[in-house]
């Protein structure tokens, strides 16, 4: 090994240890980047952070962030999840295990509304919870069942995590969009037959409604399903159609998004200028942290190659002769083990780029790779000891102890290992729609936005590309 690749092996050493003791990670990896970067390359360091910083900036895509999240937000405090729940309980109360039905739809249908996990998971916990401890709901059960569901929003489009993951394994952010859709319904899908299954053996762990609390009226509960249900899935079709159907970018689809959103909250008499105040600091406050860190991850990552620490990592990787299935389940078992202390952001800017060589080198589809990876993450989040769910939920959720989430939790990450053998098994559970979707695209004439977003998309390539040479011609 090279002095320049043990100095940056040393540089991620110290940003592994920075983090577990709860430095704070945007300001941890310029610092790093910056120091360590110095020792190795020299003053020519400041200038390759400029230039990566300007091309970050440049990235369109990134735009498109801010604005889901707003989405998420305004969505969440129009009241429009609570609608839903109230919609999905009318419909479905004569069945056992009724609210474990209710809060895995819920949140299903949700979560293509926001990619928000911990408002989801929260928002979930306040409405749920006291009705399932007053009906006689299984505790472990009931905090499983909100915990899994709520997290389905960092996997189902139009998931911010899939924005940022694109152009790192450099993909189509539409074609990851597409991939997500089968693991995410397929998950839906486990979780429901889990909970139907184990109500059904034991009705005490979910009975039905009692029949006092019902609805009787069969115009009164179609009238709340439609007003529950129907604007909802119009807005999401409205974004996440545009974007399959190739209609308009995430950006712009997320803007509709946006403004889909302020309607529904103006529609359904929930629209506040308090409300949008603090849906607007919100989405600045979480906006502000993915793109800080994306921007001090870029810096950190081209350090961190332009040491040679990243060759090294893939020639030692390569070097183990492993399969491409069995080098494929040490990524995923490493990405799992990192989504413990670390937040997905930073899993996504700084530790995917330096595995990425080595899937590539594998021939592995990076679309499927990228679903795969997305599943993983969201495992992390209902894995002790961390497992961020819990603690929304607990805020939330006082007589549920930590250890009773903990319990409910475990029982549905076993239900995540199950979906990711599966995933890894049958690869078109992720591939077949965007394939599906991509044949249908080439089969019509390109339109004249779409030549636009292409023709965009290889500026922005070569501005990067002018970009790195520059660096490379100063030093």
């Amino acid at each position: 090994m090279s002095g320049e690749a043990l100095t940056g092996l040393i540089m991620l050493s110290v940003l592994i240890g920075a983090i577990f003791i709860g430095v704070p990670i945007s300001f941890t990896l310029l610092f790093l980047a910056l120091t360590f970067g110095y020792i190795g390359i020299g003053a020519t360091v400041f200038d390759l952070a400029y230039f990566q910083t300007i091309g970050m900036m440049r990235e369109e895509l990134l735009a498109a962030v801010p604005l889901f999240i707003l989405m998420g937000f305004i969505t969440e405090q129009a009241g429009l999840m609570e609608r839903l729940f109230t919609a999905f309980r009318l419909l479905l109360s004569r069945m056992r295990g009724a609210l474990f039905l209710v809060v895995i739809l819920t949140s299903t249908v949700f979560a293509m509304a926001t990619g928000i996990v911990g408002a989801a998971v929260t928002v979930l916990g306040i409405m749920a919870s006291p009705i399932m401890n007053k009906t006689g709901y299984d505790a472990e059960l009931s905090a499983g069942a909100i915990t899994a569901g709520g997290t389905l929003g960092i996997l189902i489009p139009p998931s911010v995590m899939l924005i940022v993951m694109g152009p790192v394994l450099g993909v189509s952010v539409a074609d990851l969009y597409a991939a997500a859709f089968g693991p995410g319904f397929m998950l839906a899908g486990i979780y429901l037959a889990y909970l139907m299954i184990r109500a059904n053996l034991n009705p005490k762990l979910g009975p039905p409604v009692p029949l006092e609390e019902r609805v009787h009226s069969t115009g009164y509960i179609l009238k709340e399903v439609f007003l529950g249900v129907v604007p909802l899935v119009g807005l999401i079709t409205a974004t996440l159609g545009s974007i399959l159907a190739g209609l308009a970018t995430p950006t712009e689809a997320s803007g509709v998004g946006a403004a889909g959103a302020v309607m529904l909250a103006v529609a359904y008499g929930k629209f506040t200028f308090a409300g949008l105040k603090r849906a607007l600091l919100s989405t600045v406050a979480t906006s502000s942290m993915v793109l800080l860190l994306a921007v001090t991850s870029n810096v950190f990552g081209s350090v961190f190659a332009r040491l040679g620490t990243a060759n090294w990592i893939t020639e030692k990787l390569l070097a183990l002769q492993f399969s491409p299935t069995m080098m494929l389940i040490l990524i995923l078992v490493l990405i799992f083990i990192l989504g413990w202390p670390f937040e997905w952001p930073a899993i996504i800017l700084v530790f995917l780029p330096i595995f990425y060589p080595v899937v590539k080198a594998m021939d592995i589809d990076m679309i499927w790779f990228g679903a795969l990876v997305a599943v993983v993450l969201q495992t992390a989040f209902l894995s002790p000891p961390v497992a961020m769910s819990a603690y929304y939920l607990k805020q939330v959720a006082d007589s549920w102890s930590l250890l009773t989430i903990y319990r409910g939790m475990f029982q549905f990450m076993m239900l995540q290992v199950l979906a990711i053998a599966l995933l890894v098994a049958f690869p078109a559970i992720a591939t077949w729609l965007p394939n599906k979707l991509n044949d249908a695209a080439r089969s019509r004439p390109m339109s004249e936005q779409h030549i636009k977003i292409i023709e965009q998309q290889k500026k922005n390539q070569q501005s990067l590309e002018d970009d790195d040479y520059g660096v490379q011609k100063k030093k």
